[in-house]
């Protein structure tokens, strides 16, 4: 039994969490994981990009038993959702990041050296792989999402997307501060289109 009271509780029920007793503490042991796991709350930046709530992230992991810990790298990929901040399309695509993670064993050097929030621990040799996992995947997904790398968005006159409008679309503007004068020469009958050249 560990003597850490503020030792972290893992649910070994969840299925986030993976129980490291088959490998035991030799260095050199090895085990492949693969499987898929519901997200119960959404990751991401709401409106904007998510792996919704219900998507499976597939793991594709392999365990080694290092010196100090377990050490767990491979790669976690899972379905995002969101809209386009340029033309606000919805967008549904998949997002993969590398996972590199050691684990480290209670009493162990890295453990007694390293702060509490600068690495991942064993508890009860399980692991708990959704922080690792959710700071990964919400650092990787895009700030500005783009439904395509070349989307020209919204026109900002009408609001209409540029690739729904004709070439050359475009509204005339007028400088405040000559409107009066446009005024005047639209009411001008010598400037209409009657004039002869």
């Amino acid at each position: 039994m560990s003597e850490d009271k503020s030792a972290p509780h893992v649910d070994a029920r969840s299925p986030w969490v993976l129980d490291t007793r088959e490998l035991g503490r030799r260095a050199g042991l090895s085990r492949p994981v693969q499987r898929d796991v519901e997200v119960t709350k959404p990751l991401g930046v709401p409106d904007v990009i998510v792996v919704p709530e219900g998507a499976k992230v597939a793991l594709d992991l392999l365990l080694e038993s290092v010196v100090e810990g377990v050490l767990v790298t491979g790669t976690a990929t899972a379905p995002v959702t969101g809209h386009c901040s340029r033309c606000l399309d919805p967008i549904s695509d998949e997002v993969e990041v590398d996972l590199t993670e050691l684990y480290a064993y209670p009493h162990s050097t890295t453990e007694e050296t390293t702060d509490e929030d600068e690495i991942m621990r064993l508890v009860d040799d399980r692991i708990d792989l959704e922080p690792a996992v959710r700071d990964a995947v919400v650092l990787a997904l895009p700030l500005a999402p783009l439904c395509t790398e070349d989307c020209a968005g919204l026109c900002s006159g009408c609001g209409v997307k540029w690739a729904d409008l004709e070439p050359g679309h475009g509204h005339e503007t007028i400088d405040p501060r000559w409107a009066a004068l446009v005024e005047r020469f639209d009411d001008d009958p010598a400037s209409g289109p009657d004039k002869q050249a």
